[in-house]
């Protein structure tokens, strides 16, 4: 049963971080929407207007894994703060170049983007802060709470955007989106964090990112979800790129119309965010993507074809519909991908790879378009999401990850050593040997690929396993890691499903005897 102290609004500090990341973001929107429509102005190539998403993107794709490594090592308080006050001097600056008429293409671009840099630092972090806030009942619902924000700031902003835009020029959105932070710096600066003692001494920035890496390259799962966001965002891209172009020239519409597009866009997305729950249920995380991703390829298809405010309006609340779904199924999917010791960086190699396909693929349909045009352009890029997603989604299904326990499992045993070891002692050579049937050493040995897996995964820099050429059934299974810190660490690191897969290999020991562990250091 959910009490009141659960739910997460009743947090004093949550609820005044949420309120004040809304306004940021209807800040943000407004910006999106006056640096579309001044590029319009500055330019008329399609490649330069799609540029403006790419700046949006790409500092994203850049900064994600060093953000996540921040977050997981530094202070966040004071990352958040320091990234806030970066976004906001480059709001700044912009505002104050258009309103003396000295802002071109290139300045609206490097501005962008280093806007999108304070968004970068922060984004990780943003979300690595919630289970700080919220108590463990009331986290699922922080989530939502705060995906729902991001929808009602995609609902007001460019409408709002649009309509002062057409009012007091662009410069007014690009001065307002700087205002807008000053909220944000203001709790964070009030905010008293709480900070837990380490048993361990946190990683070094280099060792954390490398940690990150490792992770993802040997975890399945959030493989899973990386792939299927290349394979969406990349054409799902071309929406966000050519919308400007498409509102400005082919349907002939002002600022306000153009921010009137994004409303509808914004209001199908909130339509989305409610419906989710009940979608998801239903259908199960991998039908819901391939739903999703279909609608959205409609959409873009349907915006190719409009011929006036009222259709593309229409295409575009479909758009937002499935654009929020699909959001939530991948990002959900990366949530429960990671454990906590790498939650951060994991969810900032979702971001790159989301950021990353964005920019990619708001380059190419912006170049496309300028050789085949608007309209053929999106209906090519629906159509190859719609081919994509069907192939990935039985390659790559999104269904396993609700299954994974996550949860530190901390059954390992403490090391057996002879006094203290230096943390920075090292490589360190563990070693376990193992006393099977040899009857079922071969399925043995198949169990056993993947512990390579998780011990490559947790630290370790090389694997292997051997059986006794004298001895058979006698099999050592052998793994390095750097440091006796390091090794200590992956204690830390083992999950519940983790410690499954252990008591799987468990069962091939003989019931006479016991693994024999042993730690061999290098001096």
């Amino acid at each position: 049963m959910t009490t009141a102290s659960d739910q997460p609004l009743a947090n004093k500090v949550f609820r005044a971080i949420w309120i004040a990341t809304v306004v940021s973001n209807i800040g943000t929107w407004m910006h999106d929407v006056g640096a579309g429509w001044l590029m319009t102005s500055l330019s008329a190539d399609p490649l330069m207007v799609a540029l403006v998403q790419a700046a949006t993107t790409l500092p994203m794709f850049l900064l994600a894994l060093p953000a996540g490594a921040l977050a997981d090592i530094v202070d966040r308080r004071k990352l958040l703060i320091g990234a806030q006050l970066f976004g906001l001097t480059a709001a700044a600056i912009l505002a104050l170049s258009t309103f003396a008429g000295l802002t071109n293409a290139w300045i609206l671009l490097a501005l962008t983007a280093a806007i999108a840099v304070g968004a970068a630092l922060s984004a990780p972090t943003f979300q690595a802060i919630v289970p700080e806030l919220v108590p463990q009942p009331a986290l699922q619902q922080a989530v939502a709470l705060n995906s729902l924000g991001v929808n009602i700031a995609r609902a007001i902003g460019p409408a709002l955007g649009g309509v002062i835009i057409a009012a007091a020029g662009t410069g007014a959105v690009f001065a307002l989106n700087a205002v807008s932070v000053l909220g944000v710096i203001a709790v964070l600066w009030r905010w008293r964090r709480a900070t837990s003692e380490r048993h361990l001494p946190a990683e070094h920035f280099v060792g954390a990112m490398r940690a990150g890496l490792r992770y993802a390259m040997r975890a399945p799962e959030l493989q899973t979800v990386l792939i299927r966001s290349a394979g969406f965002f990349l054409f799902a891209s071309a929406l966000w790129a050519l919308l400007p172009i498409i509102a400005r020239r082919d349907l002939g519409l002002g600022p306000a119309g153009y921010g009137g597009l994004l409303t509808f866009m914004g209001l199908g997305a909130i339509a989305g965010a409610m419906l989710m729950p009940r979608l998801r249920g239903k259908l199960g995380a991998n039908r819901t993507t391939v739903v999703a991703s279909l609608l959205l390829a409609a959409a873009m298809g349907g915006l190719s074809q409009a011929t006036g405010f009222a259709t593309a309006a229409m295409a575009l609340g479909v758009g937002g519909f499935a654009w929020i779904a699909m959001m939530a199924s991948l990002n959900g999917g990366a949530q429960a991908s990671s454990p906590g010791w790498v939650k951060a960086r994991a969810l900032a190699i979702y971001l790159l790879v989301f950021q990353g396909s964005m920019t990619a693929g708001s380059t190419l349909w912006g170049s496309v378009a300028g050789q085949i045009g608007v309209p053929l352009t999106l209906l090519a890029a629906a159509c190859l999401l719609a081919a994509v997603t069907l192939a990935l989604s039985l390659l790559y299904p999104l269904d396993g990850m609700a299954k994974l326990d996550l949860a530190p499992s901390l059954h390992w045993p403490a090391p057996l050593i002879d006094g203290d070891i230096e943390h920075d002692r090292g490589p360190v050579l563990v070693t376990i040997e193992y006393r099977v049937d040899p009857a079922r050493v071969p399925d043995f040995f198949i169990a056993m690929q993947d512990m390579h897996r998780i011990r490559r995964r947790d630290g370790a820099i090389h694997w292997g396993v051997y059986e006794d050429a004298a001895e058979p059934g006698l099999v050592l299974e052998i793994f390095t890691v750097e440091s006796w810190l390091e090794h200590l660490r992956q204690h830390e690191r083992v999950t519940n499903a983790d410690r499954v897969q252990q008591d799987a290999v468990r069962a091939f020991q003989r019931e006479d005897s016991l693994p024999v562990v042993r730690h061999l250091i290098a001096r």
